[in-house]
């Protein structure tokens, strides 16, 4: 039997979980302004995850425009404040 530190165990256990997804969306929300910033949050009504897949919901036409010609520079920016590669797609709506 091996033995886990408790956040090695945490780790175990959201790597298996369906619960991943939400956990990192939630990190992704609360981050969101640092990530893209100020004038990107106002204006984007949410933002989720789903797999490798960032959705990016927006009512502001102009944005969801830019969104879509700087998708790998927001893939590069969230993947860089998780620490890790974890979107490799955004879709925005």
């Amino acid at each position: 039997m091996s033995t886990y530190s408790l956040s090695e165990a945490l780790q175990v256990f959201l790597k298996e979980s369906r619960i991943k997804d939400e956990m990192l969306a939630l990190q992704i929300q609360d981050a969101w302004e640092t990530i893209m910033g100020k004038t990107i949050a106002r204006y984007t009504d949410q933002v989720r995850i789903h797999g490798n897949k960032l959705h990016i919901h927006t009512k502001v036409g102009p944005l969801r425009n830019e969104l879509i010609y700087q998708r790998e520079t927001v893939i590069q920016k969230v993947n860089a404040f998780l620490g890790s590669v974890i979107v490799n797609e955004v879709i925005v709506h």
